[in-house]
């Protein structure tokens, strides 16, 4: 049976993969969808969070199971997973990337996400340099994440939303050869209203995977959660 540990994207934490995981596990799959640290049950002062602390967190996890696993990061957890790599290529199967940043070496998400110019999540931040974070205006996180969710899931998922560290989103990774020799898959979301669809076409350029495409949000996991599964574990 093949693990699948599945890392949330930034203000999110494990719940908004709670209706891929049925779907997975009806497929024969094993699933941990993980909170890292400062989000869900892992509450810590914004602080005291960093991505160097997500890799550890992840890494942790990574190393409790059996055999290696299928890891998945979605939007901003491409960083986290691609450090995780670098770090246990061994204990990886397969990295997949869900509508993910996909850094190359040197390179911190702010890098990438200034190139963006089709994402409406950009004019929707809040940064709060003081307090070392930065968060989603209510009214654009609709648009942004969820704009073909049902409004329910939408509804919820916003109210569930808090600030991320500054610091996650402009320390860069470190990778190498480690990194590479691990397989990769893209899920490439083509109607993503937060990553735009250019960016993670130039990001696959740089950085080539597997890619396959489907035409949701930002949100699969909401918008088309059992096509999601089918993906992962196809």
């Amino acid at each position: 049976m093949t693990t699948y540990i599945l890392v949330h994207g930034s203000f999110h934490g494990g719940w908004c993969w709670d209706k891929v995981v049925p779907h997975l596990e009806s497929l024969g799959a094993r699933a941990i969808a993980i909170d890292l640290p400062g989000h869900g049950a892992q509450r810590i002062p914004a602080s005291q969070a960093s991505l160097a602390g997500y890799v550890d967190h992840v890494c942790q996890v990574v190393g409790e199971q059996q055999a290696p696993v299928v890891l998945v990061g979605h939007s901003m957890a491409g960083m986290v997973v691609s450090g995780v790599a670098e770090r246990l290529p061994e204990a990886i199967r397969k990295l997949v990337f869900v509508c993910a940043f996909l850094p190359q070496n040197g390179q911190a998400l702010v890098d990438l996400a200034r190139t963006d110019n089709e994402s409406l999540l950009m004019p929707a931040l809040v940064f709060d340099e003081p307090n070392g974070v930065h968060f989603v205006r209510d009214e654009g996180a609709r648009e942004a994440f969820y704009h073909d969710c049902p409004e329910d899931l939408a509804s919820a998922a916003r109210a569930r939303l808090i600030p991320e560290p500054l610091s996650v989103v402009t320390t860069p990774v470190s990778l190498s050869e480690r990194f590479a020799k691990v397989p990769r898959d893209y899920i490439h979301c083509t109607e993503d209203h937060a990553l735009g669809p250019s960016l993670q076409r130039r990001m696959l350029e740089a950085q080539p995977c597997r890619v396959h495409s489907i035409p949701s949000s930002h949100s699969p996991f909401y918008s088309m959660p059992e096509r999601l599964a089918q993906l992962l574990v196809a």
